[in-house]
């Protein structure tokens, strides 16, 4: 009887895969779909995302290649890894999986089925990271804000159905249904470059036009010193919220409930939906004031212009049927026109302080450098406009470095500080104890391009209500009508229509009654809503879930007395100004 051949060894193996690798194309595995890459393949280069051999050209002939180099990739991972005496995450067979089926069961009836069953389901059981791979994917960020799933699925029923079933039901069928191809990636790709655009466009919007007021509320040195202390602790509590995501994963809410378990996780839930449906009151304020001023400057003087309520109905009526848009990603041309219009309001106010400075050569003279009855207010509008903790984590996992993340976040965090500040001290600088809640109604009401510009960034700020609105409407939804969806029932998706059209009207009321007093409206939301985001929550989560040193937990308990002491000090003072005005 002939001897059968023998069965290569693995430094066979590996020397097979020296010789093949050099022509075979390293984006391509053996793999059968090229999504559930290999473990050796994924060490070697994590960040390609290789695909099946068969999509190439006679891809069936040269397969047997492919899975030789596979072969050789695993035994060399073996190799090194007989060169440790501990197990490592990554060393653990197949057959050590508890879900593998071993080969006498796939030989009897529907074995093989049932085997394929148990690798897709352990294929699909992951969660998608947001990628940002141009400006219309930004936009899905809010689809994630603060990292949570807000996005409704194309199906959500059919997920229902194949989360209900079990993995080797032998009824369900072969190739599951289609799902959202929002979650079919579990590592982003963005570039660094790309994550320090979106970073900025995260903090850069309504915020910097409120400051020159709040410099004026708080005076020069004082408005200067907030801003820089508010920004120096913000970044500290950035960095303990990175922290406990680095050791639990997950979204701002499901940190907290890894940490403090459900009731924490609503309450983080219902602080971020209180924060967002303040920000798109402050935007339909902002924008009100500023159409309003339009309207006067270029209308003749014996027309009676709306009232700043007046316009705040009209936003409301065309929020209505945007807010009933699921796809937030179809938003996308009017946020690129919104950022554009942004841009061209701050270039110029930069230009007319400078130059207005320059001709009085120096400041205006009613500028004050402390201000001891409304310096309150400038800390709360400072927290207001530094308040991006709801991008932090999406944008961390859309990265493809998120390794570089911190130092991008730092360099971030010191220019948007520069250009806060620059706005603040030449805005008040230049026009002193006249400067408005909207500083652009400051500039020349006579100048066309003033008109144009307060025209664009009014509008700039409008169409940016409804992706602020996004996060607020859906953990409401998610709270209210589960997982159930609209897509095939007419009556759950109209009454959802009903529920978000509620949402807005509510927030054109409250609008309404902040609109007597934006600047303090503002100063109430960045102390009330803000402050427990940025600054108690976090420093919970490190307390509770990661510090381990007296030293870290001592810093964590005075963050959280510094952020509650606060918020209940300046939003008290707040409160009574407001009222004596």
């Amino acid at each position: 009887m002939a001897d059968l051949p023998s069965r290569p060894s693995e430094q066979d193996l590996v020397d097979h895969g020296k010789v093949l690798s050099p022509h075979l194309d390293p984006s391509y595995t053996a793999d059968f779909d090229g999504v559930g890459a290999s473990t050796a393949t994924k060490l070697q280069d994590p960040e390609d995302e290789a695909e099946s051999s068969l999509r190439l050209p006679g891809g069936d002939m040269h397969r047997d290649l492919y899975h030789i180099q596979a072969k050789s990739k695993r035994a060399k991972l073996h190799q090194r890894a007989a060169t440790f005496s501990h197990p490592t995450e990554f060393a653990t067979s197949e057959a050590d999986n508890d879900e593998f089926v071993p080969v006498h069961e796939q030989l009897a009836p529907g074995g093989f089925r049932r085997a394929f069953l148990a690798k897709q389901a352990r294929s699909v059981s992951f969660i998608a990271a947001p990628v940002t791979r141009n400006f219309i994917s930004f936009l899905e960020l809010y689809g994630n804000f603060a990292g949570e799933d807000l996005e409704e699925s194309d199906d959500e029923s059919a997920i229902e159905d194949e989360e209900t079933s079990s993995p080797a039901d032998e009824r369900r069928p072969l190739l599951g249904r289609r799902k959202s191809s929002k979650r079919i990636r579990t590592q982003g790709d963005a570039s660094n470059m790309k994550s320090f655009f979106t970073l900025l466009k995260a903090f850069v919007g309504t915020g910097i036009m409120f400051l020159p007021k709040a410099f004026k509320n708080g005076g020069m040195l004082f408005s200067s010193i907030t801003l820089l202390t508010v920004a120096a602790v913000t970044m500290l509590c950035f960095q303990l919220l990175l922290q406990c995501r680095a050791r639990y994963g997950g979204g701002y809410g499901e940190l907290g409930q890894a940490v403090g378990g459900p009731r924490l996780r609503n309450i983080i839930l219902s602080s971020i939906m209180l924060s967002q449906i303040c920000f798109v009151c402050a935007g339909l304020i902002f924008t009100a004031d500023n159409i309003s001023s339009f309207l006067t400057a270029v209308t003749p003087k014996d027309n009676v212009p709306l009232s700043t309520s007046a316009l705040i109905g009209i936003q409301v009526i065309i929020l209505i049927p945007m807010s009933y848009i699921r796809n937030i990603s179809k938003l996308g041309p009017l946020a690129i026109l919104a950022d554009l219009f942004i841009g061209m309001g701050l270039v110029y106010i930069y230009w007319y302080d400078i130059s207005s400075i320059s001709e009085m050569h120096g400041f205006h003279p009613s500028i004050e450098l402390f201000n001891p009855r409304d310096f309150t207010l400038t800390v709360g509008s400072a927290i207001f406009t530094f308040e991006g903790i709801g991008l932090i984590l999406p944008i961390q996992s859309s990265m493809k470095h998120p390794e570089n993340f911190n130092k991008l976040l730092g360099i971030v965090m010191l220019i948007i500080t520069i250009i806060f500040t620059s706005v603040g001290v030449l805005c008040y600088g230049t026009f002193g104890e006249n400067v408005s809640v909207e500083v652009i109604t400051n500039f020349p009401q006579t100048s066309k391009l003033v008109n144009a510009i307060q025209f664009l960034y009014a509008v700039a700020v409008m169409v940016g209500e409804p992706v602020q609105l996004f996060p607020a409407i859906r953990i409401l939804e998610q709270k209210i009508f589960g997982q159930s969806s609209g897509k095939k029932d007419a009556l759950t998706k109209w009454k959802k229509n009903a529920f978000r059209t509620c949402i807005v009207l509510l927030t054109g009321v409250i609008a309404v009654i902040g609109s007597s007093n934006l600047d303090k409206f503002v100063a109430l939301i960045g102390s009330v809503a803000c402050v427990p985001l940025v600054y108690i929550y976090p420093a919970y989560l490190h307390l509770h879930g990661v510090a381990e040193s007296n030293l870290a937990k001592a810093g964590d308990i005075a963050m959280m007395v510094v952020g509650v002491v606060a918020m209940v000090y300046t939003a008290s003072i707040t409160i009574v100004r407001w009222s004596e005005s």
